[in-house]
């Protein structure tokens, strides 16, 4: 299913956050935000999963508005993957993935061998089949990461939208996650921190600046030179990727954005 994010303004403790954002996330597409801290990009994304309420504007599901849809219908077609994850789940990891068929059961309902396949099915996606019977909180945060991925999976969403997925993952991890994103072949709306990941596994992406989707295309098409220097107040080159040949993105660490290479700089 498409998600139409539609001149959407989002307010709260009297504080426009996003104002006007316009982006479409595309059937079975991985579509990026980026931006720097503070650009819109989580409150964006707690909006399409109806944590807020939008000021003005709307997002639509497959043309209808995600408002006008029951809160457990709603959570049969979005899984999120917001960055306030519980860490103190005393829960199985099977039993954290479980809950994903929650919007599925009525109240007090057990599981049946529909949900009990579904669940299985999303341990064995996300690696996480041998670790069924541990308790969540003795995990990694990789692993952690991999069992509430597997918790959206089994919630059998047509749409995943993550907030900052790779946050406090080493590399290795980082790596598996976004395979993981990779080959569920879901529409997906993810926000990320890191560009290079994002140009690796996003096929669009939204920057966001002040609220305001500022740049939109492929992750070539965006990630230039000149948008990198003013929104991000980087220098860097965009070269291809030795393995992938995927944009790779080479920082300036030494010098900011407008500053002459060389230049001292002074705190």
């Amino acid at each position: 299913m498409r998600i139409h994010v539609e001149d959407l303004h989002v307010a709260y403790a009297g504080r426009t956050v996003v104002a006007g954002a316009q982006l479409v996330a595309a059937e079975g597409e991985i579509t990026g935000l980026v931006g720097p801290n503070g650009s819109g990009k989580s409150t964006l994304l707690r909006t399409v999963y109806r944590h807020l309420r939008p000021t003005a504007g709307r997002v639509l599901l497959a043309g209808t508005d995600l408002r006008e849809l029951a809160p457990a219908r709603a959570a049969r077609h979005i899984a999120a993957l917001p960055q306030e994850r519980g860490s103190d789940f005393e829960l199985t990891v099977r039993e954290v993935v479980a809950m994903g068929r929650t919007p599925y059961k009525r109240a007090f309902a057990g599981e049946d061998a529909g949900d009990r396949e579904t669940v299985a099915r999303a341990l064995a996606d996300a690696g996480m089949a041998d670790q069924a019977g541990r308790r969540f909180t003795a995990l990694s945060g990789g692993e952690r990461q991999r069992v509430l991925l597997a918790r959206a999976f089994a919630q059998q969403p047509d749409v995943l939208v993550l907030d900052e997925p790779t946050n406090h993952l080493d590399v290795r991890h980082q790596v598996e996650l976004l395979a993981l994103l990779r080959a569920a072949r879901r529409t997906a709306l993810v926000a990320l921190h890191d560009l290079n990941a994002a140009a690796s596994v996003c096929d669009r992406l939204h920057v966001l600046c002040a609220g305001t989707v500022v740049a939109s295309g492929t992750p070539r098409e965006v990630l230039t030179p000149a948008l990198l220097a003013e929104v991000f107040g980087v220098r860097a080159a965009v070269v291809d990727h030795p393995l992938t040949g995927d944009p790779l993105i080479a920082f300036d660490h030494r010098t900011p954005a407008g500053a002459e290479p060389g230049a001292e700089v002074r705190a």
